[in-house]
């Protein structure tokens, strides 16, 4: 029986891309997860979770989608909230996959609601179990977890590097990012701001931060 861990990461910054991540490995070789000690990634240093994240790839079947800025504010302007967005790319997922049993870390207040949805864009009959903290549960899940966060950290590092600017973590309550937000321009915003949020409109009806 194959498994298959689905989360996902950088869903409530203003900067930069969200990533869902899935991990799909037969049912007895999960244990090799709980060998190395795979957790939430919340949990684990930076560098701990590159060591992981390399580990989990080179023994799985893994999966990362990439949703940038400009594809969210356009997805948000259409009347597609976040719930879905999440949905639709885990969906994705699932088909490319084929496993046969998902467990999907919920970002929907009701996960018996999102295992329902979900399962209309499933091309197959499968078994899915959505539920709230799921990465701290389930190591397969925790496993997505880390290849979704390693993921977003490398495409923030890319962002400072290319634009070589400092913004911190790019959540809108973190000092260095309201810091960085202060000095833009509101009518000229970069690319990898998610111009639908409501600090980015608050900015631009205030005329800054």
């Amino acid at each position: 029986m194959k498994i298959l861990g689905i989360d996902e990461a950088g869903r409530g910054p203003v900067i930069g891309p969200l990533i869902i991540a899935g991990v799909m490995l037969p049912k007895e070789k999960i244990k090799i997860l709980e060998k190395l000690q795979v957790k939430d990634s919340k949990k684990l240093t930076p560098r701990k979770r590159t060591y992981l994240a390399k580990k989990i790839k080179k023994i799985s079947k893994y999966y990362i989608t990439r949703i940038d800025a400009p594809t969210i504010d356009k997805l948000r302007q259409e009347g597609v909230n976040l719930n879905e967005i999440e949905k639709r790319a885990m969906a994705d997922i699932i088909n490319k996959a084929r496993p046969d049993h998902a467990i999907i870390d919920s970002v929907d207040i009701k996960p018996q609601r999102f295992e329902k949805e979900i399962k209309k864009l499933i091309k197959y009959k499968i078994s899915i179990k959505a539920e709230h903290g799921a990465d701290t549960k389930y190591p397969i899940v925790s496993a997505a977890s880390i290849i979704a966060k390693d993921q977003r950290e490398q495409e923030i590092e890319k962002i400072k590097k290319e634009y070589k600017i400092e913004f911190g973590s790019g959540y809108p309550n973190d000092p260095l990012t309201k810091k960085f937000l202060s000095k833009l321009d509101t009518k000229r915003l970069p690319d990898f701001i998610r111009k639908s949020w409501a600090t980015i409109k608050n900015m631009q009806k205030s005329g800054g931060f």
